[in-house]
């Protein structure tokens, strides 16, 4: 078999999974909160002696630039000031962390974001009285009626790099963690959209389309070579 074949299919690989990125990005880029994946690229010689270069995806990474914001006037979208980040809690119990200021009322009156409740500083899920209409502060305070407080919005800053494990939301990588901050406010009324151009995201995927048929034009290539040489060798 050819050393090209081997060429023409890492290429294939890496150029497949740019496409699954760059669709993942762009089904999500009006989706508050969300953070895009960027893919890694390497150049490698395989092992044993060849002339060859090959292509590969070594690593996935978030992109933690903020996205642009959107005004809404809803008195429950909220946008954590700087680079803080809402807490919500899994349903494995485990936390996880958001830029989606998005939030709804569930059934018992507890506050959800992307479809997770929302911690307060007092460790749990923020909840609001039932026939209640809550209100945002900008110190994050979440009361009802006059004044009377119900909790705190709970806002962590990030040491370190992130993980993402849905469109928006996040969980500190390996060596990273998550700290609370009392300083951080929120903006009442606005969100953060996702940090990726819908426009950007489909002429990316153009190009990578066109790489990845390219690769596989290669493989075609050679494998008819390889079929052809093979058929030589049969001549008597």
């Amino acid at each position: 078999m050819s050393d090209g074949l081997y060429v023409g299919m890492s290429a294939a690989v890496a150029r497949a999974a740019q496409l699954d990125s760059i669709a993942d990005n762009l089904a999500n880029a009006e989706t508050p909160g969300f953070k895009a994946t960027r893919p890694a690229f390497r150049a490698f010689l395989p092992p044993g002696p060849s002339d060859k270069v090959l292509a590969g995806v070594v690593s996935t990474g978030v992109d933690m630039r903020p996205g642009p914001t959107n005004t809404t006037d809803n008195p429950l979208d909220v946008l954590p000031e700087g680079d803080a980040y809402l807490g919500v809690r899994l349903s494995t119990g485990q936390m996880a962390y958001t830029r989606n200021g998005h939030l709804e009322r569930g059934p018992n009156g507890e506050l959800l974001a992307s479809g997770l409740p929302v911690l307060g500083t007092s460790g749990e899920p923020v909840t609001v009285p039932v026939g209640a209409d809550p209100r945002i502060e900008s110190n994050g305070n979440v009361v009802v009626g006059r004044n009377t407080l119900v909790d705190t919005l709970a806002l962590f800053q990030a040491q370190g790099p992130m993980d993402k494990i849905a469109p928006s939301l996040l969980q500190p990588s390996a060596g990273s963690s998550m700290s609370p901050t009392a300083d951080s406010t929120v903006r009442v009324g606005e969100l953060e959209m996702g940090n990726v151009s819908a426009l950007d995201s489909t002429v990316q995927m153009i190009n990578a389309q066109r790489q990845f048929d390219m690769a596989m034009q290669a493989i075609q290539t050679y494998r008819k070579l390889d079929d052809r040489a093979t058929q030589v060798g049969l001549v008597k």
